[in-house]
């Protein structure tokens, strides 16, 4: 069996960025579980995000744009924002796919920015071992996909053997979806359509949301005025005086 979330590092590392600027930490990048793993993939591990939220005093934003990443991870982060003292609001600028659907759910406000995606799908791992190894893993993996259904349930009100079903199909919401099943609150109004630059071939049914629009090029700068085209200037001003002139 081949590991999806493996792939989904490898295929998307040192691609996003993660930083905070006053009250709003952007996780523009791919979620990983620890310091290790983000050496080698970069990302947001648990430790950076804990370190970002808790120097923030009041309430804070969250920006997301992430192609998902280890769920455990997640769930440690959703634990620190749970017991942060400020509002927690969530803009998914992009994508919030995978465990970032997690992390977005947990908000008690989530505002959906026009074209972006959100994600839900079971939980992926890989095993190594006998018999009673994998029949364990799989155990574990069936707790898991409860434990995110239920995040997902606590936030929409809604049933948590429908969010089994969804997250089996690999359900991806368009942001009006993502409202009219309690994911999300709201759609931004003022906020451009979204894009993303992330590889999402590991899963099965990613839609493709636009490229990044290219960073404005400066102007050439313009050669300074020589001699020669000063008179050439000076000698087309006298000409056109003259036909004014003579008309």
């Amino acid at each position: 069996m081949k590991n999806k979330l493996r792939a989904l590092l490898a295929s998307n590392a040192k691609r996003g960025s993660f930083r905070a600027e006053g009250n709003t930490i952007y996780i523009y990048d791919i979620i990983v579980a620890d310091e290790f793993e983000a050496e080698w993939f970069g990302g947001v591990s648990p430790v950076a995000f804990v370190e970002k939220l808790s120097a923030i005093s009041g309430d804070v934003t969250i920006r997301i744009n992430s192609p998902g990443g280890d769920v455990f991870a997640a769930v440690a982060m959703c634990q620190a924002m749970r017991e942060h003292a400020g509002a927690i609001t969530v803009h998914v600028d992009g994508y919030a796919a995978s465990a970032a659907s997690v992390i977005a759910a947990s908000a008690s406000q989530v505002v959906m920015a026009p074209g972006s995606f959100m994600m839900i799908h079971k939980a992926w791992t890989i095993a190594v071992g006998n018999s009673d190894d994998l029949v364990s893993t799989a155990d574990l993996l069936v707790k898991v996909d409860g434990s995110i259904a239920e995040t997902y349930a606590t936030k929409s009100g809604g049933e948590i053997s429908n969010f089994l079903d969804l997250m089996a199909k690999e359900t991806w919401f368009t942001a009006a979806e993502a409202v009219e099943i309690g994911l999300a609150n709201e759609i931004a109004s003022d906020k451009p359509k979204a894009s993303a630059k992330w590889d999402m071939s590991a899963f099965a049914a990613a839609p493709k949301l636009p490229d990044p629009a290219p960073e404005p090029q400066p102007s050439p700068p313009q050669p300074e005025p020589t001699p020669d085209n000063v008179i050439a200037q000076r000698v087309r001003q006298h000409a056109a005086r003259m036909l004014e002139r003579a008309a």
